[in-house]
């Protein structure tokens, strides 16, 4: 494993490839850049290392969803449980990933992973009664929240959850953009918290926020002369992929 922040010119080079390709993914499906990086990085450098450096591309990424509707309000009424559940979860778990083993957070993250692109490809929906709602969403906040602090990724169980609630399509993209913000902020402020948040870490996760941006453009020109289905299956099998390999590396 290479050392947290002394990187080569060919891991850097590996790197910006990592963001620009995650960036891609974003475009074409909307989501799956921190579930990319993270995936990719993880396997070349240490867990908390990744999760540093991609906090600022994921952040300026998820504002733009955060504030791209005009239901904020609205949704952060409804989506608060969850969102309180995932902050404090996302502390108390941040411990996992900010310490010296990172075997079993990388397992962890395998099978994240693995999950999520089966839950996905499964195509499976939550069927929640509208008065249990709350206190469900407190349950999936604090599981995604112990996630998120643990490996670094905040797609389960809460993307397939907001996807059940019924939102039309620009609430649901808003939707996600504010629970992946509050991910990514919590994340940062557990890393903070553990002395796991250098400057160092910053400038590089600033350096990060270039080649995610040109993914992204690159990926939403892919998505009008591909289907954007055919990638997201492609998308979904690789990462099934990384996930089994990352855990048999950690078993």
């Amino acid at each position: 494993m290479a050392n947290v922040y002394a990187f080569e010119s060919s891991l850097v080079m590996m790197i910006t490839v990592t963001f620009v390709l995650a960036g891609m993914v974003k475009g074409v499906t909307g989501m799956g850049l921190p579930t990319v990086a993270m995936g990719t990085l993880g396997s070349l450098i240490s867990p908390v290392a990744a999760a540093a450096m991609l906090l600022l591309p994921s952040l300026i990424s998820n504002l733009f969803q955060f504030g791209g509707g005009g239901n904020t309000r609205q949704l952060l009424k409804r989506l608060w449980p969850m969102l309180l559940a995932v902050v404090i979860a996302t502390l108390l778990a941040s411990v996992w990933i900010t310490g010296g083993d990172t075997t079993r957070t990388q397992f962890a993250l395998g099978m994240a992973l693995v999950a999520y692109a089966l839950w996905t490809l499964a195509g499976k929906k939550i069927a929640v009664a509208p008065q249990r709602e709350k206190p469900f969403s407190l349950v999936i906040g604090f599981v995604t929240g112990l996630l998120t602090g643990g490996t670094g990724v905040f797609v389960m169980p809460a993307v397939p959850w907001i996807q059940s609630l019924g939102f039309e399509k620009d609430e649901l993209v808003q939707a996600l953009g504010i629970s992946f913000t509050f991910s990514t902020l919590a994340l940062a402020l557990g890393l903070w918290w553990h002395n796991a948040l250098p400057v160092q870490s910053l400038s590089l996760s600033a350096l990060a926020i270039v080649p995610a941006l040109i993914g992204q453009w690159i990926g939403t020109r892919v998505r009008r002369v591909i289907s954007p289905l055919v990638f997201k299956r492609c998308f979904l099998f690789c990462l099934i992929g990384l996930g089994v390999e990352m855990m048999l590396r950690a078993a």
